[in-house]
């Protein structure tokens, strides 16, 4: 993502992106008893673990500023250019960074590099991008935003992927965290953190969002999604990657 992009994201980013605490305990999970961790494309560090030594590596300035004083210390950096030894840090972890680096492979290969036990990354598949109505139906460019999760795992060999299902009423702000509260989309504030939006201009935006206005006034969208109104739970291509270093 651009600079500028950051920069609009960041200006609501730690509100709207804070840590689900079913996903958070997921991660926990994978990362287990870790002693270091390096959380790269950190962000405002919404789900790093709070009971080891974490360092943080973040490329854009807004997020960097907008990080709480309590966070764990960030640096400015790349995936693709860790500034750490080879397998100095227990796991490298990654929370829906790795699809907006410049080069994914070689992000892959550094967070092999540096980690001592695992990598552990929770990314988006885009092969399951249409089984978000918003995307199928109004943003068919968000299919873009994401990459394959085969490809990732042809990265990292031997690794393992796990579904994280995304719960009806899920804390973090993501693009897919609405898939059962298509109202609260078309509020602007709602979508201000997101990058899907903030790739588009303005107007075009606005004129999908009165789409999706117009279709939920008319049942449209409720015929559409029908089988989404029973369910608690949603799997939107959300998946948990880890690679363990043989031994």
């Amino acid at each position: 993502m651009t600079a500028a992009l950051y920069e609009r994201l960041g200006q609501t980013y730690q509100q709207a992106r804070r840590a689900d605490p079913r996903i958070a305990a997921l991660l926990a999970a994978a990362i287990a008893d870790a002693r270091s961790v390096v959380n790269v494309g950190a962000g405002t560090g919404s789900y790093e673990p709070a009971d080891c030594h974490v360092v943080a590596v973040e490329p854009a300035a807004a997020m960097r500023r907008r990080r709480a004083s309590s966070a764990a210390p960030c640096i400015a950096g790349r995936a693709e250019a860790l500034p750490f030894d080879d397998a100095s840090i227990d796991v490298a972890m990654a929370v829906y960074s790795d699809f907006h680096w410049s080069d994914r492979v070689a992000g892959i290969a550094e967070m092999m590099r540096v980690a001592r036990r695992s990598v552990v990354l929770l990314t988006v598949d885009s092969a399951n991008a249409d089984s978000y109505w918003l995307i199928r139906d109004y943003f068919p460019e968000g299919r873009e935003l994401f990459a394959p999760l085969s490809d990732l795992l042809a990265m990292l060999g031997g690794a393992t992927a796990r579904p994280v299902m995304i719960p009806e009423d899920c804390h973090d702000g993501f693009v897919q965290a609405f898939w059962k509260r298509p109202h609260a989309l078309l509020d602007p504030k709602v979508r201000s953190s997101m990058a899907l939006f903030g790739r588009m201009p303005t107007h075009d935006v606005d004129r999908r969002m009165q789409r999706l206005r117009a279709d939920l006034a008319d049942g449209t969208w409720k015929e559409r999604n029908q089988t989404l109104l029973g369910a608690c739970t949603a799997d939107l291509g959300h998946r948990l990657v880890v690679w363990t270093r043989p031994s």
